[in-house]
């Protein structure tokens, strides 16, 4: 499959992650983080075995595997942890924003401190424009907007993401991404059930359509397909280009947050969002 080709599936990943704010605010209105995020990965687990499948591909799982696998599951509990109370306490969208902005920005330092890789001119311009564009998106005119509790947790999950970004491209080479992105939502699951099991995990039954439509999109399209894309380009595009595309994410996400929430679309978002996608290109440009 040609990069081009990669490129078009990422845009349809950052589409479905960028909706997947709007379900998870949604999803914080009904029932406490352990229950939502054990059948969070629970359905995600269910939702990869007609992938597998569908691609018939040998498993194969060896100590070099396990160690990406077992690093991963715990990042990943970790960024759900954090997006959960971050969107609970502030805003689905001003949470897209800094974790979209600053999660490429760490990975590229992640990349150059572990790897020693020199980036070009153009990189860094590409990553001070998605500086700019997250400024205007989320109206950064005071810094005391980070330290608040809420902003704290989205910057702790630009940094979690980070590292699964980094860790999705270097197991490649031990096991193939649908397998790996199956391995760590199972892990994941029973790490969960283990810490939720003494909760009412039941109460999930007695949800209605919106509670539900928002658990299977999170679950299925935010996670399922948009993670093993995300995990697959890694491989082919490298985790610096992979982790640009989510400059892209607020942009959808406030998308989702005006067509669902009823939230306005304001100028700066326009300007921001433009900005951010301006920062791709130039990141991604040959």
């Amino acid at each position: 499959m040609q990069e081009r080709h990669f490129s078009y599936l990422m845009l349809l990943a950052m589409f479905f992650w960028g909706g997947g704010w709007t379900a998870l605010k949604i999803l914080t209105y009904n029932l406490p983080m352990d229950v939502i995020i054990f059948w969070r990965f629970f359905l995600m687990s269910l939702a990869f075995i007609p992938i597998i499948i569908y691609f018939k591909i040998p498993f194969k799982l060896d100590l070099h595997s396990l160690k990406y696998i077992l690093g991963s599951s715990v990042l990943n509990v970790s960024f759900m942890i954090s997006s959960f109370y971050g969107v609970k306490y502030g805003y689905a969208g001003g949470g897209s924003v800094i974790i979209t902005t600053f999660s490429p920005i760490m990975t590229f330092l992640l990349v150059a401190v572990l790897f020693r890789n020199r980036l070009e001119t153009r990189q860094y311009f590409g990553l001070l424009l998605g500086l700019i564009g997250g400024y205007i998106l989320l109206q950064l005119n005071d810094f005391s907007l980070f330290l608040n509790s809420s902003n704290l947790y989205f910057l702790l999950c630009a940094l979690i993401w980070a590292g699964v970004t980094v860790l999705s491209q270097h197991s490649q080479k031990h096991i193939h991404p649908i397998h790996y992105s199956f391995a760590i939502s199972l892990i994941a699951t029973l790490f969960t059930f283990l810490y939720a099991k003494d909760s009412d995990l039941g109460a999930v039954f007695h949800q209605g359509a919106a509670f539900w439509t928002a658990m299977i999109y999170l679950a299925v399209f935010g996670q399922t397909i948009a993670t093993t894309i995300f995990f697959i380009s890694s491989g082919r595009l490298g985790s610096e280009k992979t982790s640009s595309y989510m400059f892209l994410v607020p942009l959808f996400a406030l998308f989702s947050a005006w067509l669902i929430l009823d939230e306005p679309m304001q100028p700066h978002i326009i300007i921001g969002g433009a900005i951010s996608m301006l920062a791709v290109y130039f990141i991604n440009k040959k």
